[in-house]
C-alpha cells in the first residue's frame, strides 16, 4: 500500500502519510501541553505562584488544535474521497470479478479475451472498471499497490477503478474474512504493455 504503482494507489497512500504526520503532531503536542501543566503545577504549588493560565494553554492547544487537525483532515478526505470515484473515460476498460470460495474469476467485455481463473489481465497506463460481485458470501478486491479496497457482494456489483502506471504483476487478495481458508483467497494483476494487451485479447496469451 505504501509503495503505490498507480494514480489511485498513489492518492490513498498520501492521505495515509498526510493521516500519520496529523496524529503525530496532535500525539506530540498533547503530550507536551501535558508535561508543561504537570509541570507548571509542580513549580506553582512549590512557590504558592497561580496556576490559572494553565487551562488557557490546555484548552486552547490542547483542544482547539486537535479539532482544527481532525476538521481539516475530514475535509481533505471527503474530497480525495471524491477523485477516487468511478468516473467515464474515452480509454476505459471494463472488466468483471467474480469471487467465491475460494478463488477469483474474471470475464472481459472484449469478446476475443478469455475467462481467467486467479489472474486478472489488464493494460497498463489505462483505467480499468472492476465489476465486482460473488457467487456465495462476502469477500473483498484488493490490490493494494493499484486501488483501494472493495466489498465483493452475492446479487450486487460494486465497481471499483484501478490503474497500473507500468506493466508487471501485482498481488491481490480478499480482505474480508469469508471462512476457513480465506487467507488462501489471493489473485494476481497481470498489466501488458500495448503489444502483450492486444495479443492476450487477439489470442488470450499472457
Amino acid at each position: 500500500m505504501l509503495h503505490p504503482a498507480g494514480p489511485a494507489a498513489q492518492t490513498i497512500a498520501d492521505l495515509w502519510w498526510i493521516m500519520l504526520a496529523s496524529g503525530v503532531a496532535i500525539f506530540a503536542l498533547v503530550m507536551a501541553l501535558l508535561f508543561a501543566a504537570l509541570y507548571r503545577r509542580a513549580n506553582a504549588s512549590a512557590h504558592g505562584e497561580d496556576e490559572s493560565g494553565t487551562s488557557v494553554w490546555l484548552w486552547g492547544l490542547g483542544l482547539g488544535f486537535p479539532l482544527a487537525t481532525l476538521s481539516a483532515l475530514t475535509v481533505y478526505g471527503l474530497v480525495i474521497g471524491e477523485r477516487l470515484l468511478p468516473r467515464e473515460t474515452h480509454d476505459l476498460v471494463t472488466v468483471q470479478a467474480e469471487a467465491r470460495q475460494w478463488a477469483w474469476t474474471f470475464r472481459y467485455d472484449d469478446a476475443g479475451a478469455p475467462v481467467t481463473e486467479g489472474v486478472l489481465h489488464i493494460p497498463a497506463g489505462r483505467p480499468v472498471n472492476v465489476e465486482i460481485t460473488s457467487a456465495d458470501v462476502i469477500h473483498s478486491f484488493w490490490v493494494p499497490r493499484l486501488a483501494g479496497k472493495l466489498d465483493a457482494i452475492p446479487g450486487h456489483i460494486n465497481v471499483l477503478r484501478i490503474e497500473a502506471a507500468q506493466p508487471g504483476t501485482y498481488a491481490g487478495q480478499s480482505a474480508e474474512f469469508s471462512g476457513l481458508g480465506y487467507r488462501e483467497d489471493v489473485f494476481t494483476v497481470q498489466a501488458h504493455d500495448a503489444a502483450s494487451w492486444a495479443i492476450f485479447l487477439a489470442e488470450g496469451t499472457p
